[in-house]
């Protein structure tokens, strides 16, 4: 599909953000269609609070899981987000230079290692926390009570099937 050259590509509305009909390939999977857009759209979202903060989307669940967790394995973080093991190597060297996250050998078993949060990311801690919340808030604006229950509600339930089609479902661990 062309672009309309009449309307500078500036000006042209995100595909994304313009309400327009699904592309043909979708109109089986409205709601499938629907989940992926938003989930792209908050992703976005929290990579904007999230760069403020010198984080990366996905940084945030490592340090939220090692807040509540303490030190584990960099295999129990590799298998949790579910993540290639060079993905998470990555992504822990730069928590580890921006002074969040310290690696050391696991003392039962010399070959492994193991990611803990510092004492210096506490404060980051309370920053994640406000963006988050920040992000809850504009996600959800304009819904009452009631309908931000529901919502949640009918996501739990959309978690679950998609859990049940998967062989295991680490994401219920990152909650």
């Amino acid at each position: 599909m062309k672009a309309d050259t009449a309307t500078p590509a500036a000006e042209q509305a995100d595909p994304a953000c313009s309400g327009e009909e699904l592309p043909g390939a979708a109109r089986r999977g409205p709601v499938s269609h629907l989940v992926s857009r938003v989930a792209r759209l908050h992703r976005v979202a929290a990579g904007k609070h999230l760069k403020g903060l010198g984080l990366y989307p996905g940084q945030e669940f490592v340090m939220m899981h090692l807040w509540d967790a303490g030190a584990v394995r960099q295999s129990e973080l590799i298998k949790l987000l579910d993540l290639d093991p060079s993905t998470v190597t990555k992504m822990l060297q730069r928590l580890e230079q921006a002074g969040h996250v310290r690696r050391r050998p696991d003392p039962d078993d010399r070959r492994a290692v193991l990611v803990e949060p510092t004492e210096a990311s506490c404060g980051l801690l309370e920053s994640v926390e406000r963006a988050w919340g920040t992000l809850e808030e504009r996600t959800l604006a304009g819904l009452d009570a009631g309908e931000r229950r529901e919502l949640a509600r009918l996501l739990g339930r959309v978690e679950a099937n998609l859990c049940a089609d998967t062989a295991d479902c680490p994401e219920a661990a990152l909650r």
